[in-house]
């Protein structure tokens, strides 16, 4: 059973910066994807990036050029640099991990970007 914790949000004024982490329980991002979803009250959770075990990244739309995933050097952290923030930012982000057959998932984190 792979743990996944988030940290880092809080409250920015828009154009700010935070840095997301998701520490795993073991080192697991050497071999398996990384990504960060983040989702808001009534919609559909979203996927921000995603990070390959070939270091390959993948950016939504949205955030291309202002965000930046990358892993940590013991394998089992995965980071979100989020900088130029927006409102449209504020959500509850999600570290996740997929290991056949099973998706895990942090508790999440909020960032609010005020305006």
């Amino acid at each position: 059973q792979v743990q996944l914790v988030e940290s880092g949000g809080g409250l920015v004024q828009a154009g700010g910066s935070l840095r997301l982490s998701c520490t795993a329980s073991a080192s697991i991002f050497r071999l398996n994807v990384g990504s960060w979803y983040r989702q808001v009250p009534g919609k559909e959770r979203e996927l921000v990036a995603t990070i390959f075990n070939s270091a390959i990244t993948n950016y939504a739309d949205s955030v291309k050029g202002r965000f930046t995933i990358s892993r940590g050097n013991a394998e089992n952290t995965v980071y979100l640099q989020m900088n130029s923030l927006k409102p449209e930012d504020t959500a509850v982000y999600y570290c996740n991990t997929y290991i056949y057959p099973n998706h895990y998932w942090g508790q999440g984190t909020q960032v609010t970007v005020s305006s």
